[in-house]
């Protein structure tokens, strides 16, 4: 069996594509708790190879002043074009507008979802679904914000 090939090298920007969470091998951090944002960017220090096929980059992110292992998987290359969206899947969100169905609310000011999909081709319309008490809507970036409260990362039931 070949050893994969990196595709970063030592002192190279790479940007993170996803938010990424403490999965409770980053110390003095909660399990689940955001590490980095989607869209940071930080260089590259190393790399190693975890299963014998998948190679694990040692990132240095220098504004939030920490290194973390990240799969080749969840980068890209740091001047590559990118879309900034406020929010990731798994994102817990408080609509910030009551969102209804044939004139009934169904959503509440401040009721709280989770993001199931971005839809981000156009950055001046950056859309979500999110899922609302089993109902999944198609909300506009800007009647959400992002709810720092919740914990629940690790117990997200899958959606059937």
């Amino acid at each position: 069996m070949s050893m994969p090939h990196p595709r970063y090298d030592y002192g190279q920007a790479v940007r993170v594509t996803r938010p990424i969470r403490n999965d409770g091998t980053f110390m003095g951090k909660r399990p689940g708790e955001l590490l980095v944002r989607r869209g940071s960017v930080g260089f590259v220090r190393h790399y190693g190879v975890f299963l014998q096929n998948e190679i694990v980059y040692e990132v240095h992110f220098i504004e939030q002043g920490m290194t973390i292992g990240i799969r080749e998987a969840e980068l890209q290359e740091g001047n590559a074009p990118w879309v900034a969206s406020a929010f990731w899947l798994r994102d817990s969100v408080i609509c910030q507008t009551a969102l209804g169905v044939e004139g009934r609310v169904v959503v509440p000011c401040a009721g709280k979802g989770r993001v199931v999909a971005v839809l981000a081709d156009d950055p001046e319309n950056i859309f979500y679904h999110v899922l609302f008490d089993h109902r999944v809507f198609l909300v506009p970036e800007r009647v959400l914000a992002l709810d720092d409260q919740d914990s629940s990362f690790f117990q997200i039931n899958p959606i059937d």
